[in-house]
């Protein structure tokens, strides 16, 4: 059975809370809520960037996060340990990510769908991140990594995604077959 998951359509279960003290998940509702009040407008649209805006400030204390209100986060992010966590406004971040904690996220920076950035990577210059790509821990990404590649090392160098051929899911052992 293959699991075929889109990389455009945002898993937004990732982002909802199941207990009031998740701080990295109040930080993201405050973000969505200031952007659903601004897109509003009139005065209750006032009314509810304001309060967004006093949320968030709380929450980006709480979280030690940098993450502006009209920063462009795809749906579905994650951010298990949101401290440190510094993302320019004018960056994009698609859908269903992974973003660990202490990494910095430069403007101009694309980021595809699904894609793990692992805690303490730098991507610091305007950049495109392909989909289901893996950012290694403390790396600093300086070039365009492609889709389901795997970025490493300082600078960080490029290790080509590994799919399997079909020969090659043939020679596995099968789970069955071992027990």
């Amino acid at each position: 059975m293959s699991l075929d998951i889109s990389t455009t359509d945002p898993d937004w279960r990732r982002e909802q809370l199941t207990q009031w003290w998740q701080p990295s998940r109040q930080l993201l509702k405050s973000i969505r809520s200031y952007q659903k009040w601004q897109k509003q407008g009139g005065f209750l649209g006032f009314l509810g960037c304001r309060r967004a805006v006093l949320s968030h400030r709380f929450w980006s204390v709480v979280t030690s996060a940098d993450i502006p209100l009209n920063c462009q986060l795809g749906g579905g992010l994650l951010m298990p340990h949101p401290n440190g966590i510094v993302i320019h406004p004018d960056a994009r971040i698609g859908p269903n990510c992974l973003i660990l904690q202490q990494v910095t996220i430069v403007s101009g920076v694309k980021i595809g769908g699904q894609v793990d950035i692992g805690a303490g990577a730098k991507i610091i210059r305007p950049v495109t991140i392909g989909d289901r790509a893996k950012i290694g821990a403390n790396a600093v990404v300086c070039c365009d990594v492609p889709p389901g590649a795997t970025a490493v090392g300082v600078p960080a160098r490029i290790l080509p995604a590994k799919l399997p051929t079909a020969e090659a899911q043939e020679s596995l052992p099968h789970l069955s077959e071992s027990a």
